[in-house]
């Protein structure tokens, strides 16, 4: 049985996850960084986790969700504000680096929560798995 708290930021924290599940989960979150060398690593390497740990671990599979929610929301908004900015005359490309930053603020402070073995949810985030 798992034993829950709430911390300072009123985040639900998970006190029997275990060192490994959580560098697993903060692991997932920091897989936003694979763009960097090939874009499929974003959705392959957090898939690939999750479906593995899934069963066994409540706080792995919330994460994995969470993870792989909001790289496909990101990739939505990205193509979103692409096709936009063809109909805006290039006024929606302006718009994209706030992805990037919003990509990279909420990865730093999903894969510090999940280190911490806190629950965390993304900003701005469609739920495409629930």
């Amino acid at each position: 049985m798992n034993e829950f708290s709430t911390n300072a930021q009123n985040r639900l924290v998970d006190h029997d996850a275990s060192d490994s599940e959580r560098q697993l989960a903060m692991w997932m979150h920091l897989s936003l960084l694979g763009h960097l060398f090939a874009p499929l690593v974003i959705f392959v390497v957090p898939l690939v986790l999750w479906l593995v740990q899934k069963d066994d671990s409540p706080f792995v599979d919330d994460h994995g969700k969470e993870t792989l929610n909001f790289h496909l929301t990101l990739f939505f908004y990205s193509f979103l504000l692409g096709a936009l900015g063809f109909v805006t005359c290039g006024v929606a490309w302006a718009l994209i680096p706030g992805i990037y930053v919003l990509g990279i603020v909420g990865m730093v402070l999903a894969s510090k929560a999940a280190h911490r073995g806190e629950y965390y949810r993304y900003p701005m985030t469609i739920r495409f798995l629930h």
